[in-house]
């Protein structure tokens, strides 16, 4: 029996380890549990600096402020609440909307029954922001740091591998007793803007709480103009050097949901004109002088609109005033997915608002902003074209779709009359 058996066999059919396939099979155990060091030690306390900050807890404020024996604030100002909101008015059912959530966590079929997030206030002690622009695109991601070496947890500010080098750096810290932060990334961008920062601005206005505020360094016109139109001199607050780290003992932070009902609506009022005409002007937003998603049928699908009563506006020629005065005279917005049709926010409520969306990409942001300001939304699928990023391939959208669309939105309006 003995004879029949092969070299390193078993006798049952099984081959038997070799010394060297057990080492390789422990040096693969220990390799494995080393990687996995890192990432539990900084679980378990151990300060993210140690490890070169590679491995960066997170907590939320809550936590933190749990964590420090409560030596702060923390105030609930809206409770997380689910939101009932309309289907698209030319949508007949939910399983119609794309499920597909990507990049926003959420998808088209999440926003008719959508969860508005907790609104909070927070003062918390001893926290260091630092940031870092990404190259080329040039966005701004802040990150604030708690003196346990965590990361605070909060919407669109969050812990990424470019903030390793500003937090491993000997950049001399800005020192400040008190601050409150509004600042998330990108914004920069005319969207984030009005619907992240702008809110938060208001909310703050409301409590008389701006005392403390601190301002991006580098703003564009959009950014000032708004500010000013909040009764608010830009020049007159401190403003964030992103290339040192701030430090500050109380800093107020605040936790917001992008588009939440409560927070947004309060910007239309606070830049309502008293005396603006009524809103009965029908605007096309053309992207055909922006870098992607233009129109490429734009011409063709114009005729259209011209006889349906459109004006045909080019966003980037105006003012920001310009802009909130315009929308405060619109009744119907019609426009390729771009951050025009952010400007929504300054229509009176009950506008009707038209999106030629990519559903192959979609993104849900301003069917749920539309909801948020009370307005009617209609979703009208186009074709995407072009071997680029998704975010700028040009659209198709066809005269067929254009002319079903406009019918039914005649239909709408003829009835509401």
């Amino acid at each position: 029996m003995a004879a029949n058996l092969k070299y390193g066999g078993t006798g049952t059919g099984e081959t038997a380890e070799t010394p060297l396939r057990r080492l390789r099979r422990l040096g693969g155990r220990v390799r494995r549990r080393l990687k996995r060091l890192p990432a539990e030690a900084a679980a378990r306390g151990v300060p993210a600096s140690w490890l070169g900050y590679r491995w960066m807890g997170e907590e939320t404020v809550g936590d933190y402020l749990a964590r420090t024996g409560n030596a702060g604030a923390y105030e609930t100002i809206h409770a997380r609440t689910v939101t009932v909101n309309p289907l698209p008015r030319n949508v007949a059912s939910r399983n119609e909307l794309p499920a597909e959530r990507g990049w926003w966590h959420y998808s088209f079929r999440d926003v008719p029954t959508r969860t508005s997030g907790e609104t909070f206030v927070a003062t918390v002690p001893d926290c260091r922001i630092v940031s870092f622009v990404e190259p080329k695109k040039g966005n701004f991601y802040p990150c604030i740091v708690t003196r346990h070496d965590r990361a605070l947890a909060l919407r669109e500010i969050a812990f990424r591998p470019g903030h390793r080098e500003p937090l491993r750096g000997n950049a001399p810290p800005v020192r400040r007793q008190k601050a409150t932060w509004i600042l998330e990334r990108v914004y920069h961008n005319h969207s984030h803007w009005l619907t992240a920062h702008l809110p938060k601005l208001c909310l703050l206005r409301d409590r008389g709480a701006l005392e403390d505020l601190i301002l991006p360094q580098e703003r564009n016109p959009v950014i000032d103009a708004s500010l000013r139109r909040l009764g608010l001199d830009p020049e007159c607050f401190p403003t964030y050097d992103p290339t040192r780290p701030l430090e500050v003992e109380e800093l107020t932070v605040l936790g917001t949901d992008r588009f939440r009902p409560e927070l947004l609506r309060p910007v239309r009022s606070a830049f309502a004109a008293p005396d603006a005409k009524p809103a009965r002007r029908r605007i096309f937003i053309s992207r055909a002088r922006s870098q992607g998603r233009r129109l490429v049928d734009e011409e063709e699908v114009w005729p259209l609109l011209r006889d349906a009563g459109f004006e045909r506006t080019f966003m980037e020629e105006l003012t920001f005033g310009q802009q909130v005065a315009l929308m405060q005279e619109t009744s119907v917005l019609l426009a390729p997915h771009g951050a025009g049709l952010t400007n929504m926010i300054f229509c009176p409520r009950g506008a009707h608002v038209v999106e030629f969306a990519d559903l192959g990409f979609p993104n849900p942001n301003f069917y749920a902003l539309s909801c948020a300001m009370g307005h009617h939304y209609w979703l009208v699928p186009a074709e995407a074209l072009g071997d680029v990023h998704p975010l700028e391939k040009d659209l198709r959208i066809g005269t067929d779709a254009v002319r079903d669309v406009l019918d039914r939105l005649e239909a709408r309006l003829a009835g509401a009359a």
